[in-house]
């Protein structure tokens, strides 16, 4: 299911950069048919059709909130100046990570990262660990990892 799901995210990823590079909301160049397209060609591979659609809707659905979460994560890059691919993984990232919460945090960060390493540039990865990283910290749901207990002094 895991894999299956990492092929649905890159299913999504290509559909929302389609979209995206081909004028995306300033045209009117429709999603869907770009979505049954990418699906028609991976169907034999993906069980949960359900969950590429959610992603691609979903962030399709909330691009403008989830640029208003990636811009303060990221002042330093406008949304509008972040590279295409890039800006595609993080707002999935963004989504699963804020939006959709149905994975643990670790899994949205690291699946965002796992696209960026093959998909992004050669930072990319350490780009979208940071923006993600920093949007998970700043969120009310946020649970630092657990110190190990210290080991109490040996005594001589």
């Amino acid at each position: 299911m895991a894999s299956n799901r990492h092929l649905g995210r890159i299913v999504a990823m290509q559909t929302l950069y389609e979209h995206d590079f081909r004028g995306g909301d300033t045209s009117t160049l429709e999603l869907s048919p770009i979505l049954q397209r990418n699906l028609d060609e991976f169907r034999s591979s993906i069980d949960d059709t359900n969950f590429v659609e959610d992603v691609v809707d979903g962030v399709h659905g909330h691009q403008e909130a989830i640029d208003g979460i990636i811009g303060p994560a990221a002042p330093e890059w406008p949304v509008d100046q972040i590279a295409k691919i890039d800006k595609i993984i993080l707002r999935i990232g963004v989504y699963e990570l804020m939006i959709k919460r149905d994975v643990p945090p670790k899994v949205a960060i690291n699946e965002a990262v796992e696209l960026a390493k093959t998909f992004g540039g050669e930072n990319s990865s350490k780009f979208i660990n940071g923006v993600l990283g920093t949007i998970y910290r700043n969120s009310d749901f946020y649970e630092p990892e657990e110190e190990p207990p210290a080991q109490p002094a040996k005594q001589t």
